[in-house]
């Protein structure tokens, strides 16, 4: 995306927060993979942030659990090795913000677990949230973070959605 879109996403953005969205669990169920991230204020795309992160196959595996309950999962894979947070997420208000917490981290190699540790819940008002501006039928996902920066994905649609999150 370039500077154009990052603006028609910042106007989808002042759309949605004053009529929300329809946006539901059963919606973001998949894997999704990171293509852009803007940094806070910019309307341009970090360049390092894209390149690494897309080398990195960041993604958000996420499986929705009922209307408002999901399982998510961030990881991010060099070669053999792969990073995983894994925890629950919610959708709340309107808008809707995805609200999570990851409980586990693990570290496999060649799709066996080497580390696996749990992780401690983060404090009642510092949840990690990703404020959804929209969820495109054509498959990407669109969000600001806790921290500020845009963010969005799209749908791998090479995997069944039980694959997601398995």
């Amino acid at each position: 995306m370039t500077r154009h879109d990052a603006q028609r996403l910042l106007e989808m953005e002042r759309h949605v927060r004053q009529h929300g969205t329809s946006i539901k669990a059963a919606d973001l169920d998949g894997r999704w993979m990171l293509q852009n991230v803007w940094p806070k204020g910019s309307l341009t795309t970090s360049a390092l942030s894209n390149w690494s992160l897309r080398g990195l196959q960041a993604r958000l595996d996420i499986k929705a659990m009922s209307s408002q309950c999901l399982q998510i999962r961030n990881a991010v894979t060099l070669g053999p090795l792969e990073l995983r947070f894994e925890g629950e997420g919610c959708l709340e208000g309107r808008r809707p913000l995805l609200s999570f917490s990851f409980n586990r981290l693990e570290l496999h190699a060649w799709d066996r677990p080497v580390i696996q540790r749990k992780l401690e819940a983060p404090a009642p008002g510092r949840r990690p949230f990703f404020a959804l501006i929209n969820r495109d039928p054509k498959g990407w996902l669109a969000a600001r973070g806790r921290g500020g920066g845009l963010a969005l994905w799209s749908l791998d649609q090479t995997l069944d959605n039980d694959e997601s999150t398995s």
